[in-house]
């Protein structure tokens, strides 16, 4: 027992532990490092004293000094009782009690000739993490590169720098924040951002944290700095950050044009919202616009083109053979990618807004009315490039030329807020595509029945890169053209940064994050999920939207209430969590809006049972899915429904032939 006693009369951290790990004794030193009064270690596993990051070595050094009855070391960082951690160098042997006893002998060495060793895990631990790893004493004003990422190893063209140097490299900004990495005041800094001007690179964001450590027991204390290069990650961030931005611009001007076209009480307005909104709507230099008054052509533009030239295409007659009436004659849309075209296709054209000095341009002309219907005129944009608009693009302003004709009709006929209003409603749905390998899909719609027919309701279904299918529905606060607005805002949001971020509980942070950012004077309900086809896992969040229904072919259905946080818009720097779960072969996937399971006489909890039922029974019928979101729709608006309404089934794809079904 002397010879135990002996052992920890040592000046430095010593304990004798049991085989398995257990503290039988201890010396003060070493309940000093361990951060605790002595009689609180005892009896507890060594290894659960240290930090989480320590557990698996100390484990690995106890084993192998108890098993193997040979000498084994470890660098080991106890937590210290003050704001620094000590790092040790620790031997562990098997000792024998005379009295029959066998213990693991535990115990620091003395490492002050070679501090250098103790730095070697935190050196190796780096480098495996990509991180580069620096150190200073709190006392001095030197900052020594201690290795880890080679990438990182520019920062510090000589082994120690003056800190002043480092200091001056940083962002005038940023070097408060990198002052307190290098004065912390507790044991381990928050992480800081900073940003490094370089010989050679430029401008690097660098995320660094640091933390007091002591070099030994009684040893040298420094500050370990690790830092990470965030450069590239920002730069895709800010790239994201552009894309939404861009994306987000060119959302509201759309949005704010169709909101005008809607507005528009006159033909002087609708030209007036057309003239001042088309061209900035859709990346373009000019805008002309052109209605057919007893088989001629009346012609405006905005001020990008000479008056000349819409005076020379004023008064045209619809019959003459030139691309202006051509267009409207036919409902053809025109694309004219320059001069050369032009010549080519119609060599005696002198009056369209091309001919003049400096770029070639190009010119899109896009009729109000489609082909077989009476002509009623044209808009035409012109583009400061010969390459077209993408064909979403275009298709998207033939879709709203379209809806510009109509709303000429309704003007002439005082009619157009509310029809207008619905077909920019039914415009802003997406067409579903017409195949998603894996999942058979269904949507329907129905508007609103009070105010103008138009409200917020929406919902999408598109292919992800992987292979996955991603769905939403949601609801935009509100009844009205703005609703409408907000409502396309906040689902091409959703799509731009579902292309960069797809899992479900992300899309919605940022376009929380987004709304939040521009003030959005509405607010919106969303359920997002992402579906594997083949195996039929679903991921999902919800910002603040009605529960999915899960309807099975026994004719049973589960009400399932996501994972998710408030509405979208409101609450900034909201985290929206996610769940998974299995959608099964024998299962359809139910997504609705509050207009289908709450009304006046409908509480929410009734309408989801009621809803569930439909869909239960309509699987045991053998019911496609078309036939079940009829039939789900249909009894929503059976008891009088004042809200919009949006469906949306889903199943997986049996690899059999699609049963025969009756609706």
């Amino acid at each position: 027992m002397r010879l135990l006693t002996e052992l920890l009369e040592r000046a430095t951290p010593s304990a004798l532990l049991t085989l398995n790990g257990v503290i039988h004794r201890l010396n003060a030193a070493m309940a000093t490092a361990l951060g605790r009064p002595w009689e609180q270690c005892v009896g507890h596993a060594f290894s659960d004293l240290l930090p989480v990051n320590q557990r698996l070595a100390a484990q690995n050094l106890l084993t192998h000094g108890a098993t193997t009855k040979r000498l084994a070391m470890r660098v080991l960082e106890f937590p210290g009782t003050g704001t620094a951690s000590v790092v040790c160098l620790v031997e562990a042997r098997p000792v024998r009690d005379p009295a029959g006893g066998e213990f693991v002998w535990v115990h620091s060495l003395d490492a002050k000739h070679d501090l250098g060793g103790l730095l070697i895990p935190f050196q190796l631990a780096a480098r495996s993490a990509g991180l580069g790893l620096c150190m200073c004493s709190p006392h001095e004003h030197q900052v020594e590169w201690m290795g880890g990422a080679p990438a990182l190893a520019a920062l510090f063209p000589q082994a120690s720098v003056p800190l002043s140097t480092v200091v001056r490299q940083a962002h005038p900004d940023d070097r408060k924040g990198l002052r307190r990495l290098v004065r912390p005041n507790a044991a381990q800094s928050p992480w800081i951002r900073s940003r490094f001007l370089t010989e050679h690179d430029g401008w690097r964001v660098l995320t660094s944290q640091t933390r007091r450590v002591t070099l030994g027991y009684g040893g040298p204390e420094r500050v370990f700095g690790v830092i990470r290069d965030d450069t590239q990650l920002e730069a895709r961030r800010a790239e994201m950050l552009a894309a939404v931005s861009a994306e987000r611009q060119r959302t509201e001007e759309i949005a704010a044009f169709s909101s005008a076209l809607f507005t528009a009480a006159t033909e002087q307005e609708l030209q007036q919202a057309i003239l001042t909104r088309l061209a900035a709507a859709f990346g373009g230099t000019g805008a002309l616009f052109a209605l057919v008054d007893d088989g001629r052509l009346r012609v405006s533009s905005d001020a990008q083109i000479p008056t000349w030239q819409a005076d020379a295409l004023h008064g045209l007659s619809l019959d003459d053979d030139r691309p202006l009436p051509h267009a409207i004659r036919t409902g053809r849309p025109q694309f004219i990618p320059g001069q050369e075209e032009l010549a080519r296709r119609w060599p005696h054209e002198d009056s369209l807004p091309l001919r003049r000095p400096g770029p070639d341009l190009a010119m899109s002309i896009t009729p109000l009315s489609p082909v077989g219907d009476q002509p009623l005129g044209a808009w035409a944009v012109t583009y400061d490039s010969e390459r077209p608009p993408p064909p979403e693009q275009l298709a998207f302003m033939t879709t709203l030329a379209e809806l510009a004709g109509q709303a000429l009709r309704r003007i002439r006929l005082q009619q157009a807020h509310v029809e207008l209003s619905t077909a920019l409603q039914q415009s802003m749905l997406p067409t579903l595509p017409e195949r998603l390998p894996g999942l058979k899909i269904a949507a329907r719609y129905q508007p609103s029945r009070r105010g103008l027919d138009i409200g917020g309701d929406w919902y999408d279904a598109f292919l992800l890169p992987d292979g996955a299918v991603a769905l939403e529905i949601g609801d935009a606060q509100g009844h009205d053209v703005d609703a409408a607005a907000f409502m396309g805002q906040v689902r091409s949001s959703l799509r731009a940064i579902t292309a960069q971020e797809p899992e479900p509980g992300t899309v919605l942070t940022r376009t929380n994050d987004l709304l939040v950012t521009m003030d959005a004077p509405r607010f919106a309900s969303c359920t997002m999920l992402r579906i594997d086809p083949r195996d039929g896992q679903v991921t999902g969040a919800s910002a603040g939207h009605v529960p999915l229904l899960l309807a099975r072919d026994d004719g049973g259905h589960d009400i399932h209430t996501l994972c998710g946080g408030p509405v979208l818009g409101v609450v900034p720097e909201t985290d929206y969590p996610e769940e998974t779960f299995t959608l099964a072969e024998n299962t359809a996937l139910v997504l609705v809006t509050d207009g289908v399971v709450e009304g006046p006489g409908l509480p929410l909890e009734a309408g989801l049972e009621r809803a569930g039922t439909l869909a239960g029974q309509a699987l045991h019928d053998r019911l496609d899915v078309e036939a079940t979101a009829d039939r789900i729709l249909d009894a929503a608006v059976a008891v009088d429904h004042l809200d919009d309404v949006a469906v949306l089934v889903v199943r997986r794809a049996e690899e059999a032939a699609d049963r025969v079904t009756t609706g």
